[in-house]
């Protein structure tokens, strides 16, 4: 199959091996990865914080570059949860219903990692090797908007070698949000705290989670604290072989 990588701002700038894994961990099972160079920011920010005037640019760009694609793929739930519920509605709200039909069928085609791998490839066991303690968090919009229930932990489940542990309170919000973190900074700081005590408590080696934002906040705390946890994205445990 081929498949379009969407990479998000965050990977592209600050968390590069993010992309790398998912591309190493597709054309491990046979498929090739394309990465659409003209592609830029999904316009989340600009939407989330009011802006979606100044978002409707970024939406027609990003159509533009990806309607070419039969298969699209971010390594993130918050990115394809703003594709799917966002650009529809930013191109509808400014009138341009062409757009907008455009924008749907484009997120019709887009998938995070974990719904790609379980439900489009059919695959749970991508031969990953991964020897350490590890707990998952899920992320708000994965779970939230695109619903991806459990498949991330089907797949982390037939990692070998790892031992995976049960996140206390792990549908609670890690606190991170985007522009809420800034906005909202006192609120933000007591939400991460509680989620790293539960990370804490774990006595993981690793917390994964399938958004690189959040794994930033977790794992920014994490450090500060020098607990020895490490923040690695599911991306990067599922590329993992021996």
């Amino acid at each position: 199959m081929r498949i379009a990588l969407f990479v998000t701002c965050l990977a592209d700038a600050l968390h590069p091996d993010v992309g790398r894994a998912t591309v190493t961990l597709l054309e491990r099972l046979g498929h090739e990865v394309v990465f659409p160079e003209a592609q830029t920011c999904c316009g989340q920010m600009h939407v989330n914080t009011g802006y979606q005037r100044e978002a409707l640019p970024l939406v027609r760009h990003h159509v533009e570059v990806f309607e070419p694609y039969d298969v699209i793929v971010a390594p993130s739930g918050s990115c394809v949860g703003s594709v799917r519920h966002q650009h529809a509605m930013v191109a509808a709200g400014a009138g341009d219903d062409r757009l907008a039909g455009r924008a749907t069928d484009v997120a019709a085609r887009t998938y995070e990692l974990s719904e790609l791998l379980v439900d489009v490839l059919g695959v749970e066991d991508v031969g990953a090797y991964f020897p350490h303690r590890v707990t998952y968090h899920p992320t708000c919009h994965s779970l939230r908007m695109l619903r991806v229930a459990d498949k991330p932990l089907r797949l982390l489940r037939h990692v070998r070698g790892m031992t995976l542990l049960e996140l206390p309170d792990a549908e609670q919000c890690c606190g991170f949000g985007g522009t809420f973190a800034l906005k909202n900074a006192d609120t933000s700081t007591a939400m991460l705290a509680d989620k790293m005590s539960n990370v804490i408590a774990t006595r993981a080696e690793v917390v994964s989670a399938g958004d690189a934002s959040c794994l930033m906040h977790i794992g920014g705390g994490l450090s500060r604290l020098r607990t020895g946890t490490r923040a690695v994205h599911l991306a990067e445990v599922l590329a993992a072989t021996e």
